[in-house]
């Protein structure tokens, strides 16, 4: 038997528990409130019961008599001081502003009851009570009150006015009256900004005209003081928005607030801002804006940029920035990124106006080029067998050819392909192995194609007029009405962006311009197209209009005018000019069907586009007068002079539209659907979000959509990425190159020479190799492939096809032009390329161009420096100073620099001049720069 029981024992136990549930009850009863204050250190219950203890001398609730004015503002002075205080810097919940919530309905009845009172009955201390008990309201306002009854806003509004009245009555301004935004905080002022806005938006809903200042006058007093606050305090983003979103954008240029430590940050703000503008208005006040903040800061080069984004070529800021600017050394370098803008533009009435021309046209290019080749030790010439590696193609260990043993039979389009790819790869070397040495190659090929291989010397002595000049002149004697034409456009391709003082392209092909024979005339149209691209020449133009203004005679004759209406194009590309526009619009209208039906008139409605290039609403009379055409070409050109117009402005809505005309399922008649795919690869094209929308709307077209439109999807890509692999994009392509579908394999192949142009992509080289066994037997996917071959090592690496230049900021037109040429003739390979109009490949020479970056000194002789070159890194709103390129290599200029890529000094013993590392800079010494042995 076990040990009895202890009663008591029992007794203790059971009264425990019972403790314990009553406890739990306790705490259950025990109010949330309560807890918390149990849980308050003795510092901030201190502070809640003096705020307590404020807010109710503050409301006075029994209207006691001692309880007067000044005490109650004192009292409140103590709560604004606390909230402000606390609201400075604002990690977490401010204490005050947590102890102070619950008494907000309190106190706005408070205020309710005072802002009944007139002004002329109150006097200065019951005003100056109610004005900073709305100060108080307004903060409270902005963690309490809902965000669409703007309370904060209205409350400050209303202390506004009674701090106008205090002023008015003579009363001295107070420490509190001074600052009263900023010294709230960051939160509160960006809360408040916030709110300024949608009162502005509301208030323009309402009927307020944004054009007077009138009705907005209590908001913008605001915005006056909160743009410098956000200025001097790092927030140059957030400034920037208020003063968009209340249309005032130009008050930053009256502000002292804008100073060298700033400005390039706002500046760059603006610039990628203005990409996101719907409105073409708004976006030129952006850039107008960036440009006088250069200016005002003496950053000529920077404004330079931006005064070509805003197509000002052609006014007078450009000659005004050279005037203004003092320094030499910066006009030289300002008079480089003319020339690479192929801008046609003279300096006059200044001491150095030769050497600055001289600049402008490039001379110097093709003797920096070729000792960019010298350095990196390509200059020998390469052969289309060294591009192709057929000996690669025999895999398995036996021979595919049948007849191994027997001569190789040269076929004339295998000619030409090598033709094309021999053009390419030593565009610009001034040496081959096919051409220079002696004529034999020209005989291999036959008419066209040896109209096409005379002008492949034009691309090989790229830029070099003088020399070039000499080599080409024997083959302009000729007996061969074919080889004389060829000679012609090599002229035209020699002189391409480059300005030469004789003017030989000019001289030698206006007279076969204007002569009879056909063949000379097509040359003559296309060399001056070429040579003159984006000058916008008078000259230029009275020649090719008499050719397009020409009717009768047959198809040649319409083919003349088409081309000499797309040489127009190129000459006036982006310059809107109503001479040009109204004629090839005129022509189009009196063209007949039979014309219209004509493969090459497509040229023609391209040479109308290539004028609005990147202009906007600016082409909208032009497509009206479109519209009127009554033949399925008026679609096709409607788009296709749309699409340009906003080429690299990412217009949403545009895109938006292209898309519902691929909407539609047509499977003929359906030309300007592909113009519209195209097009949408045009319109988001230097653009990052924009570019990766159209990557995906591209993979629905190619699930849904009819035949037509799928042939002009690889296009379409490839647009997106000139020059530019990117690993997912050649994918793609490379599958698209498989399709059953003979054109859009076509395209695909194309498409891949387009995004691997000049880059020696050795994965696109391996794809392409595999390609030409694949279609070994298919005689236009062979040309497809070596054309491909050929612009994959163009320049044996050292040429890029990529429109946008200085940091990606610049679409360069007549690059943009020359690749326009052909995309669109892929679009009718069969017909063009593929058939006799393969010398309109030349087009692609106006968008070559070095992608070298070589240092120089103030005499334009080479100075090698050290050079970091990374992936960009976009900097735009971020605080402080932060990384411009991630993954850099460290280099001795000169050096290559990739599209995504972004160069800069790797050395603090020099200064570049220009605030871009591409192309030709010019570096000058450091003062400040002290030698190791120096600061021993």
């Amino acid at each position: 038997m076990g040990a009895p029981k202890d009663s008591k024992a029992v007794e203790v136990a059971a009264t425990s528990d019972s403790n314990k549930e009553a406890e739990k009850k306790n705490k259950v009863s025990k109010s949330a409130e309560e807890l918390k204050e149990d849980t308050m250190s003795d510092e901030d219950k201190e502070l809640k019961e003096r705020l307590e203890t404020c807010v109710s001398t503050v409301i006075n609730q029994d209207n006691e008599a001692a309880v007067t004015i000044p005490i109650r503002l004192k009292a409140l002075d103590v709560i604004v001081n606390e909230l402000r205080s606390a609201t400075a810097s604002m990690t977490s919940v401010p204490k005050p502003l947590k102890f102070l919530r619950p008494h907000f309905g309190a106190l706005k009845k408070l205020y309710e009851s005072l802002g009944d009172l007139n002004v002329k009955m109150m006097d200065k201390d019951q005003l100056e009570f109610r004005a900073r008990l709305a100060d108080v309201l307004a903060v409270l306002g902005m963690t309490m009150g809902k965000p669409e009854d703007r309370e904060s806003l209205k409350f400050k509004l209303a202390g506004a006015k009674d701090y106008d009245a205090l002023a008015v009555m003579g009363a001295e301004p107070k420490d509190f009256a001074e600052d009263n935004l900023g010294s709230w905080g960051h939160e509160f002022v960006r809360s408040l900004t916030g709110e300024i806005g949608q009162e502005y938006n509301q208030r323009v809903l309402d009927g307020a005209d944004p054009e007077n200042d009138e009705p907005f006058e209590d908001l913008l007093k605001f915005v006056h003081v909160i743009v410098p606050f956000h200025l001097t305090h790092n927030a140059e983003a957030e400034a920037i928005d208020l003063l968009i979103e209340v249309q005032r954008l130009k008050f930053l240029l009256e502000l002292g607030a804008v100073h060298e430590d700033n400005y390039q940050r706002i500046c760059l703000y603006l610039i990628k801002t203005a990409s996101y503008m719907s409105d073409p208005d708004d976006l030129m006040e952006m850039l107008e804006t960036a440009f006088e903040i250069y200016r005002k800061q003496r950053k000529y080069f920077d404004a330079l940029i931006v005064a070509l984004r805003m197509n000002r070529a052609e006014t007078d800021d450009i000659s005004e920035l050279l005037k203004e600017c003092e320094d030499s050394t910066m006009k030289k370098q300002m008079c480089l990124l003319l020339g690479r803008h192929r801008v046609h533009f003279e300096v006059q009435d200044d001491p150095n106006d030769d050497e600055l021309n001289e600049l402008i046209g490039n001379e110097k290019l093709s003797e920096n080029f070729l000792k960019v080749a010298q350095d990196l030790d390509v200059m020998d010439p390469k052969t289309p067998e060294d591009i192709y590696k057929s000996h690669l193609a025999e895999t398995g260990g036996f021979s595919r050819r049948r007849d191994t043993s027997g001569a190789q039979v040269d076929s004339a389009r295998a000619n030409l392909a090598s033709t094309f790819v021999n053009a390419f790869v030593n565009a610009g070397f001034c040496k081959d192995k096919l051409m220079t040495p002696d004529s034999e190659w020209l005989y291999k090929n036959k008419d066209h194609g040896m109209m096409s291989a005379a002008a492949s010397l034009g691309s090989i002595l790229l830029w070099n007029v003088e020399e070039g000049l000499t080599q080409i002149d024997k083959f302009l004697y000729s007996n061969e009405d074919y080889v004389k034409a060829g000679a012609a456009l090599a002229v035209g391709i020699l002189s391409s962006g480059v300005r030469n003082d004789a003017d030989p392209a000019l001289a030698l092909l206006s007279e076969h311009a204007e002569g009879d024979t056909h063949i000379m005339k097509i040359a003559a149209c296309t060399g001056l197209g070429i040579a003159y691209a984006g000058t916008g020449r008078e000259d230029i133009m009275d020649i090719l209009m008499p050719i397009v203004e020409s009717s009768g005679g047959g198809p040649n004759t319409f083919l003349e005018v088409a081309l000499a209406g797309l040489a127009l194009g190129m000459v006036f590309v982006g310059k809107c000019d109503d001479n040009v526009g109204g004629t090839i619009v005129q022509r189009l209208m009196e063209a007949t069907d039979e014309e219209l039906d004509h493969s090459h008139a497509q040229y023609l409605c391209l040479g109308l586009a290539l004028l609005f290039l990147g202009q906007m609403e600016k082409a909208d009379a032009m497509m009206e007068a479109l519209r009127t055409i009554e033949h399925k070409i008026s679609k096709f050109a409607v788009v296709m002079l749309e699409t340009c117009a906003y080429a690299g402005s990412g217009n949403v809505l545009k895109v938006q539209e292209m898309l519902h005309q691929c909407a539609e399922h047509l499977t003929e008649n359906a030309e300007h659907q592909m113009v519209a795919v195209l097009g949408v690869g045009l319109i988001t094209m230097g653009e990052d979000v924009g570019t990766e929308m159209a990557l995906r709307s591209f993979d629905h077209l190619l699930h849904y959509c009819e035949l037509p439109i799928k042939r002009a999807v690889p296009l379409a890509l490839a647009v997106l990425h000139i020059s530019n692999p990117d690993f997912a994009v050649i994918d793609q392509l490379s599958r698209l190159s498989h399709d059953p579908d003979p054109e859009i394999s076509q395209n695909a192949i194309m498409g891949m020479g387009i995004v691997s142009a000049g880059t020696n992509n050795a994965r696109v080289a391996g794809l392409l190799r595999q390609l030409s066994e694949f279609y070994s037997k298919e005689a236009g996917h062979i040309f497809c492939v070596r054309i491909s071959q050929g612009l994959l090592h163009m320049g044996k690496g050292l040429l890029t096809l990529h429109p946008f230049h200085a940091d990606r900021m610049l679409l360069s037109g007549p690059s943009l032009g020359g690749m326009l040429v052909f995309l669109y003739s892929c679009l009718n390979l069969k017909e063009t390329l593929l058939d006799k109009s393969h010398y309109l490949l030349y087009y692609v020479t106006c968008s070559m161009n070095p992608r070298m970056l070589i240092t120089v000194r103030e005499d334009m002789s080479w100075r090698p420096v050290t050079v970091r070159v990374g992936q960009a890194v976009e900097t735009v709103g971020q605080a402080g100073k932060p990384k411009r390129i991630t993954g850099f290599q460290t280099h001795t200029t000169p050096v290559l620099v990739g599209v995504t890529d972004r160069a800069e000094l790797g050395t603090v013993e020099v200064l570049s001049v220009s605030s871009l590392m591409e192309g030709v800079v010019i570096v000058t010494d450091n003062p400040d720069y002290q030698a190791e042995e120096e600061k021993k």
